[in-house]
């Protein structure tokens, strides 16, 4: 019997070990191409290497808003700065309590049309369709009964006029040249089907005119590692994975998707709580069940910025959804699971998204518990364990510094030397005890699962600041500000120092 025991725990010890490996191997890949990638293309810019055009993609832009009185107006005005020449804007009220459509018919002077909607993606039905031309800009706003968000942005699309569009949350706010950099592999590869972009945490920016002008460290811990875990995300796996066509996520706060394609597979899904992940599975499945060319790709130069939750009770709100988000999307799709007919996307991505984004808590859970049962039969080398698990901790927290630093340089973006002590501190604190808060989340997310799948959380909100010149102002109309704090079902606010509209030339 004795022996069985040791058996199984030098097979579980094994494995787990693999385990570890496997993800440490793949992040060092990752923080190795990202950082390839990023260095290369700005030593582009540096050396004006980069291929200037005067084409442009029609592209829509589509803001879904559930009572947001207190951003939307100021959200409209910020897209409104975009160095992009063909565009329109598409704001969709899925049913608003608040005065939403009120705030944005006084800012915009939008008038009532008899604009018929033709709904090519099944949602619920449009009440009243409002438009205007802001500074060469045409402003859509549909209202709508309330059906959820992405309800509402299959609304917006059904609304658009444009051959491709843009999702983006309520609160956000696009860099000014974003529009130019995510339509680049369309104009690139007419095959190309969706394109993400780089979402980057607002908290510790200053942007002008739709540019960053300073950047800090926070000394808030819990947004802190929450950059440090985005830079990772995006600049690295992201960067990856679009080398073989495989990404299954475009953020939702950020992605530009061909139309036609996105009505082909019926548009988001209102089931599920991760509609921006399903949509991207759906279109790879498509694409490849119908032997259709397809390429979706990720483009870091084109940036969004918004903000993350600045308590452990708001990130663990808000990575609850994304979990059961992510089981529901892999579950919708688990044919895909290592199957000849979906090649990489199946070996590779979804075997990746399975076992160390779904499985991972519970896998590391397990081997924690045989850790401390093997140590209760004296079957484990302590020292060695705990010097096997600092290495590892380490080991991350080198690559996770080392994506951070190299998003840095690459943006030409400068530091403090506290904001580098912040930021090596802060890695070292993200690669132990956020992980932990993470695993413990993910572990309890399916408590009351039946009766709250579909359900969000209510999430600390800021107001959205802009400041404007006088002639700005005139140009735009008087926005209402300093409305009283709502919530939103949607998204969090964003807080900027200092952005302004310029007006359109």
């Amino acid at each position: 019997m004795f022996e069985f025991v040791k058996c199984f725990y030098t097979v579980v010890g094994a494995l787990f070990v693999i385990y570890l490996l496997g993800y440490s191997t793949f992040l060092i890949a990752s923080v190795i191409a990202g950082s390839l990638d990023l260095y290369k293309e700005s030593k582009k810019r540096r050396y004006h290497n980069e291929i200037s055009h005067d084409y442009y993609v029609p592209v829509s832009i589509v803001v879904p808003a559930y009572n947001e009185e207190v951003t939307v107006v100021d959200t409209v005005k910020s897209l409104l700065m975009m160095d992009y020449r063909l565009y329109e804007i598409v704001v969709v009220d899925d049913g608003s309590k608040d005065a939403t459509t009120q705030v944005l018919l006084d800012a915009f002077h939008l008038k009532k049309v008899m604009r018929p909607i033709n709904r090519q993606i099944k949602c619920r039905k449009e009440q009243n369709v409002y438009e205007a031309v802001v500074n060469g800009i045409n402003i859509t706003l549909v209202q709508k009964i309330n059906g959820g968000k992405a309800d509402a942005l299959n609304m917006g699309i059904n609304a658009s006029r444009y051959p491709y569009f843009i999702c983006m949350d309520a609160d956000s706010v696009l860099q000014k040249d974003s529009l130019k950099y995510i339509v680049r592999p369309v104009l690139e590869d007419d095959t190309i089907v969706a394109v993400g972009g780089l979402v980057r945490i607002s908290n510790c920016a200053v942007l002008s005119e739709g540019e960053l002008v300073d950047y800090h460290m926070p000394w808030n811990p819990i947004v802190g590692m929450q950059i440090l875990e985005y830079d990772r995300s995006f600049m690295a796996s992201r960067i990856l994975m679009d080398k073989f066509n495989g990404n299954l996520i475009i953020s939702g706060a950020f992605g530009l998707f061909k139309k036609d394609m996105v009505a082909s597979v019926g548009g988001y899904d209102a089931s599920t709580m991760g509609e921006d992940m399903e949509l991207v599975v759906k279109l790879h499945a498509f694409c490849r069940i119908n032997k259709i060319p397809y390429g979706i790709r990720y483009i870091p130069d084109a940036i969004c910025w918004s903000q993350c939750p600045s308590s452990i009770g708001d990130l663990k709100k808000q990575r609850r959804r994304w979990f059961l988000g992510l089981f529901q999307c892999l579950n919708k799709h688990r044919r895909m699971f290592l199957a000849p007919e979906f090649g990489v996307v199946g070996y590779i991505s979804y075997l990746y998204y399975l076992l160390y984004e779904l499985l991972s808590p519970f896998i590391e859970l397990f081997g924690l518990l045989t850790i401390v049962l093997a140590y209760m039969v004296n079957l484990i080398n302590v020292p060695f364990m705990i010097m096997f698990f600092l290495i590892y901790a380490l080991y991350g927290a080198v690559l996770t510094i080392t994506a951070f630093f190299a998003r840095i340089y690459t943006q030409n973006i400068r530091l403090s030397v506290l904001d580098v002590v912040k930021a090596v501190y802060l890695c070292i604190a993200e690669s132990v005890f956020f992980r932990f808060i993470q695993a413990f989340t993910r572990m309890t997310a399916f408590f009351g699962y039946k009766k709250k799948k579909n359900v969000w959380g209510q999430i600390k909100r800021q107001k959205i600041q802009l400041h404007q010149t006088s002639e700005e102002k005139g140009k735009m109309g008087d926005a209402k500000e300093d409305y009283p704090l709502s919530g939103s079902d949607y998204s969090s606010h964003v807080y900027f120092h200092t952005l302004s509209v310029p007006g359109r030339k």
